[in-house]
């Protein structure tokens, strides 16, 4: 790169450089779908050039990212080098464990169910 476009990158290449998506047109998608804000201004432009400092917002999976630039990279590298080009602001939360409903007990071996013990199951299960 030369010096005068070192120190801004566009956004999508930086997504994809930091690892956040797979492929480099995943995250263009994500932009141009108008989910990313830059400095809490909305940005609908996979070119938009972005720099230290700035401050990206955007959706991945269940979770808001909130994300601070702090170095921008001339490749994409390694998942450790990745994770070097910016801070966390707002870490994703671990998922509470949801607890399974009980089901009915069976011997292991026993084979499968008549449909007389599915049935039964089913109702189990609905009267939860």
């Amino acid at each position: 790169m030369s010096d005068a476009t070192s120190d801004k990158l566009r956004v999508d290449k930086w997504l994809w450089f930091a690892r956040f998506f797979k492929t480099r047109t995943l995250a263009s998608g994500m932009v141009s779908g108008g989910h990313m804000r830059v400095n809490s201004q909305p940005v609908r432009k996979p070119g938009h050039m972005v720099k230290l400092g700035d401050i990206l917002t955007f959706p991945q999976g269940p979770h808001i990212r909130v994300i601070e630039i702090i170095s921008l990279a001339e490749r994409r590298g390694s998942a450790t080098i990745a994770q070097g080009l910016y801070r966390d602001l707002d870490p994703p939360q671990p998922r509470p464990r949801t607890t399974q409903p009980e089901t009915a007990a069976r011997e292991k071996g026993s084979g499968r169910p008549t449909k007389k013990e599915r049935r039964e199951t089913d109702r189990l299960k609905t009267d939860l």
